[in-house]
């Protein structure tokens, strides 16, 4: 048998962090909370909806953020916890292949480029030489 989240209703989660339930109802037509619903169709909050929501508070009762920068901060939260994930999945991912990585050798010079960068054996173009020499006076 599956464990079901613990969830609260609006009139709950009203209460106890001292919101009228229309500024609830307002933060989802916003899209800054998605609560969940029953078969009722009652909104059900789960304890990451309550989370969500004291940061939303935080940022416009103590920080005075208005709801288009709460959306725009909470995005960029979503964002950053993503390419968090992805850089340790890379970084585990180097981790176990370290080994096979450490074998690796420089590649002979312009090996695979799609571009070959030679820069220390290139003749500096005379139009370039004689533009230095003229700025150096």
């Amino acid at each position: 048998m599956k464990k079901r989240a613990k969830t609260f209703t609006i009139s709950a989660v009203a209460e106890e962090f001292e919101v009228h339930p229309q500024t609830l109802r307002l933060y989802e037509r916003e899209g800054l909370l998605k609560p969940s619903r029953s078969e009722g169709n009652t909104r059900l909050y789960t304890d990451a909806d309550l989370e969500r929501l004291e940061l939303i508070l935080s940022l416009t009762r103590d920080l005075g953020v208005n709801l288009a920068g709460v959306e725009i901060i909470l995005n960029m939260r979503e964002k950053m916890d993503a390419m968090q994930r992805e850089f340790e999945r890379f970084f585990n991912y180097l981790q176990s292949h370290a080994d096979e990585l450490s074998h690796f050798t420089e590649p002979p010079p312009e090996a695979g480029a799609l571009v070959p960068i030679n820069r220390l054996h290139r003749p500096v173009p005379a139009k370039r030489r004689a533009a230095g020499s003229k700025s150096g006076r």
